[in-house]
């Protein structure tokens, strides 16, 4: 059980860990692709939230941006891999940082194929949301079982 676990958590911070990598060796000068593809919906996601907090939102680079998330991609699935729940927590981080920002599908009308897309993809990584928090359940459920056992066995005898 403990071996298929493990193969479980490779397979699953693969996901993570791949675009992390993909992501550093794009990375340039510039952020690479990653910028480019998340400044738009980035800047779009900060005026949205200076405009509902009443306040101006302080500059981010989004190199900056793009960094931090390839840290909490690649350190999270390491971790994780290992079956840390810090490696968890950083995954959680990110995805709930990244999700409502890259699959922005209430931006778009509810018959555009955009909105589709961006919803399905959204619904993926709320998945992957869902099964890191199992995860963090399961892994703290499991040491309170062992220690209840090992306490009715230590009464018996």
């Amino acid at each position: 059980m403990g071996f298929i676990s493990f193969v479980g958590r490779v397979l699953f911070a693969s996901i993570f860990l791949l675009s992390a990598y993909q992501e550093f060796s794009e990375f340039g000068t510039d952020g690479g692709p990653a910028a480019k593809a998340l400044k738009p919906k980035f800047n779009l996601f900060i005026q949205q939230v200076s405009k509902n907090l009443g306040m101006a939102m302080p500059h981010i680079d989004i190199k900056t941006v793009i960094a931090a998330t390839m840290f909490l991609k690649g350190f999270g699935g390491l971790l994780f891999i290992i079956s840390s729940s810090f490696g968890a927590f950083l995954l959680l981080l990110y995805l709930a940082f990244i999700t409502p920002v890259v699959y922005d599908f209430y931006n778009y009308e509810m018959e555009s194929s955009q909105f589709v897309q961006l919803f399905v993809k959204f619904s993926q990584n709320l998945a992957l949301f869902g099964a890191l928090l199992f995860f963090l359940g399961m892994k703290n459920s499991i040491p309170r079982r062992h220690s209840k056992r090992r306490a009715g066995k230590t009464k018996t005898n």
